[in-house]
């Protein structure tokens, strides 16, 4: 959603456009990249593909987060339920994908950076992020991590 650059490790707010900044009357703009990668993702995980799907706004106040709302996907996402198989201990599991949505990311709150005042980075704000939400299928740590193993393979 943001123009500006997403490289990790910036001095705070060194990366942030107007968008980030909610300045007014600059509105964002979906990053077709993004959304390829998404449907790339869906597709790894036999996934449906929604051919349409909308954004939302998530309304809260927090100081990272200038606009006062979180551009999200939920009733609407770009991938719809899929599912991945894991093994543990020669067992064959189906652990369900509710859906995979992009989303905007907040920007930071520091906290550490002065004994009794706390700043804001805007570095991140506004970069996408694709989140993956799995159905409550695992049962336990070892099934967790064979699923976070196959999404990593997955996704490489």
């Amino acid at each position: 959603f943001s123009g500006a650059s997403a490289e990790y490790g910036g001095e705070p707010n060194d990366h942030v456009s107007l968008v980030d900044a909610a300045m007014p009357g600059m509105l964002p703009v979906i990053n077709r990249f993004c959304v390829e990668q998404a449907v790339r993702t869906g597709l790894g995980l036999k996934a449906q593909i929604n051919n349409y799907s909308v954004f939302d706004r998530k309304n809260y106040f927090y100081p990272d987060l200038p606009q006062g709302y979180q551009i999200s996907q939920f009733k609407q996402p770009v991938v719809g339920e899929g599912t991945i198989l894991i093994e543990v201990d020669g067992e064959e599991i189906e652990v369900g994908v509710e859906r995979i949505h992009l989303e905007q990311d907040a920007g930071k709150s520091l906290h550490d950076q002065h004994p009794s005042m706390s700043f804001v980075d805007l570095n991140r704000s506004g970069v996408a992020l694709m989140e993956i939400v799995s159905k409550p299928d695992l049962r336990s740590p070892e099934e967790a991590k064979a699923y976070v193993t196959k999404l990593r393979t997955i996704l490489r």
